[in-house]
């Protein structure tokens, strides 16, 4: 088997579609042929390394564990098939992980846009016997110009504009000792900040998308007309990446 070839879980797609199943969703000898570019013949030594992860006492198993019971609450068995139906929205399956896990004090790392879908989050975290604390990603109200942006590079120029401020919105929720937290609509790059410096776990419940209503499978599943310039045309030309400064 070839060594040089890039793993790549997406190039099974057509064999899911064609036969339901795939070498990893399968009983051992059981499903299709292991294909070449499957991360675990490439990558065999560190997917096998991960399983004593699970098994050792760690809080990482302990949330691989209720994860997994979790996902399986999520379905119900159809009586008198072997169809099943999903039945939970992911506000419920986060509120059953954050219960099973113990999980008390649930952060809320909120855009500005989304501050109502915020609030009704908190008053469901609330009715769940749950304790919301809750950030803005405006929190400090830094100035724009101030991160080296132009003028022109404002939503509105000419106007005062605060920019996210992601890092503080981690390091607000360290300082109250969250269990949990969870991202509503930040920006993409600032949810990577806020991962990146929180203490708690981390969960995306609202993916930010400004054209499909927070809903960013919408262009996947649009590819065929609405959305094929993805595949004709770049979004951006970028001569080179931007630098830091120094």
């Amino acid at each position: 088997m070839s060594t040089d070839k890039t793993p790549s879980c997406t190039n099974c797609s057509s064999v899911w579609q064609k036969q339901g199943k795939t070498n990893c969703w399968s009983a051992p000898q059981t499903g299709p042929a292991q294909p070449d570019y499957c991360p675990a013949a490439l990558n065999a030594e560190q997917v096998e390394e991960t399983f004593t992860r699970y098994t050792e006492p760690s809080e990482d198993a302990r949330l691989a564990r209720v994860a997994a019971q979790v996902e399986g609450l999520c379905y119900q068995p159809v009586p008198g098939s072997d169809a099943i139906n999903a039945r939970w929205t992911r506000v419920e399956d986060t509120i059953a992980l954050a219960q099973l896990m113990g999980y008390r004090k649930i952060g809320i790392a909120t855009c500005i846009g989304l501050l109502e879908e915020s609030a009704r989050l908190a008053e469901i975290l609330r009715a769940q016997q749950l304790e919301p604390i809750s950030v803005c990603c405006k929190a400090g109200s830094l100035d724009k110009l101030k991160l080296g942006l132009q003028e022109e590079e404002k939503v509105r120029p000419g106007t005062f504009e605060p920019a996210c401020n992601p890092i503080a919105q981690a390091e607000v929720l360290n300082a109250q000792q969250t269990d949990m937290n969870l991202i509503v609509g930040l920006c993409v790059g600032h949810d990577m900040l806020f991962a990146k410096h929180s203490q708690a776990p981390v969960s995306t419940l609202v993916a930010k998308d400004r054209v499909t209503g927070h809903n960013p499978v919408a262009v996947l599943y649009g590819q065929n007309f609405y959305y094929k310039r993805l595949q004709k045309q770049p979004v951006l030309r970028v001569e080179k990446p931007i630098a830091a400064d120094t």
